[in-house]
């Protein structure tokens, strides 16, 4: 499934009242998305790790009371009454101990565990790797795993790009994405890292800090993996080889335009889409009617997607009319 349907999704399935177990590969979002849910209906979020928990963590430590009865000290981390709504994230689930994993079996079907019960408008969601992803990861037992309704997450190009722009992320590594589509996750377990939305997140910061160019490339590779950090290295002299977007603002109709070179397109393309506003989009389209329709129209959806009111000015009426054969 698409970020966007998991979220639906999970959104249906909280409210009805259902445990929740989230797949995808590793550095996809699983976590991010956990937390937008729960930002977006209002609910508490409790991130627990279970891959570090023992079973007793879980439990809770036994105490002798006045009566000589032993009692379970309900631990610090879980949900108490009287804490509103919230969902209980029980991360890597699947990376815990067999016995950590039969713990949460009764807080899952019983809403309880030990003296320990989870307060009313509180919900379970878990999430993990997959068994082909490796990582240590257990297959859960099926007594656990019927417990959950399932959902499988699968990155999207066209949504990472728009959280991408949203969030601030360096437009040198959305144009890249944009050029090696491929790279925007290419899972490999016998590298120390990989490209993957997690490590573009790493890469878009490491970028702000503009290390020197005798180091960049050691810290490319160390985030996102040798052979991506090659491409993206040579990608990334390219995007700071272009023409400058203010100057191409400040004159689109006669400002250069990279010929035949594919990579040079996509990244004039997305460094446009990333700088339009309503006030700049009539100079924008001007250039980028210039380019083949593909890249204008890549351009001018990132833009809108990020800056809705530009789809309220004329200047992008007649450029959708124009390009109607492929925008409706």
């Amino acid at each position: 499934m698409k970020p966007v349907q998991v979220v639906e999704s999970l959104e249906v399935l909280i409210n009805s009242g259902q445990p929740i177990h989230l797949w995808g590969g590793p550095g996809i979002g699983k976590s991010d998305l956990v937390r937008t849910v729960a930002r977006k209906m209002g609910r508490n979020l409790i991130d627990v790790r279970a891959v570090l928990l023992d079973p007793v963590d879980l439990r809770g430590l036994p105490h002798v009371n006045g009566s000589n009865l032993a009692h379970w000290c309900v631990p610090d981390f879980l949900p108490k009454a009287g804490s509103g709504t919230g969902i209980l994230f029980l991360d890597e689930l699947n990376r815990a101990p067999m016995l950590v994993q039969n713990a949460c079996l009764q807080l899952v079907l019983d809403r309880k565990i030990g003296e320990y019960t989870l307060p009313e408008g509180w919900d379970v969601v878990a999430a993990g790797n997959r068994l082909s992803d490796g990582g240590g990861v257990t297959k859960m037992n099926s007594a656990l795993s019927t417990r959950f309704r399932h959902l499988d997450l699968e990155v999207d190009l066209d949504q990472w790009c728009l959280w991408a722009n949203l969030a601030g992320i360096d437009p040198s590594i959305v144009a890249f994405v944009r050029f090696r589509t491929e790279l925007l996750y290419k899972f490999d377990a016998g590298e120390r890292t990989f490209p993957c939305p997690r490590t573009y997140e790493a890469l878009s910061k490491i970028i702000a800090s503009k290390p020197s160019p005798v180091i960049e490339h050691e810290l490319f590779e160390g985030t996102i993996g040798k052979g991506a950090a090659v491409e993206f290295s040579a990608f990334i002299r390219l995007y700071r080889s272009l023409p400058d977007i203010d100057k191409i603002l400040d004159n689109p109709k006669e400002a250069p335009v990279p010929e035949n070179d594919p990579a040079s397109l996509f990244a004039v393309s997305c460094a446009l889409g990333r700088r339009a506003t309503p006030d700049n989009f009539g100079k924008v389209v001007q250039y980028l009617d210039r380019l083949s329709q593909e890249y204008s129209v890549m351009a001018v959806k990132d833009a809108v997607a990020r800056d809705a009111n530009i789809a309220s000015t004329k200047d992008f009426v007649s450029w959708a009319i124009k390009h109607s054969d492929v925008v409706f």
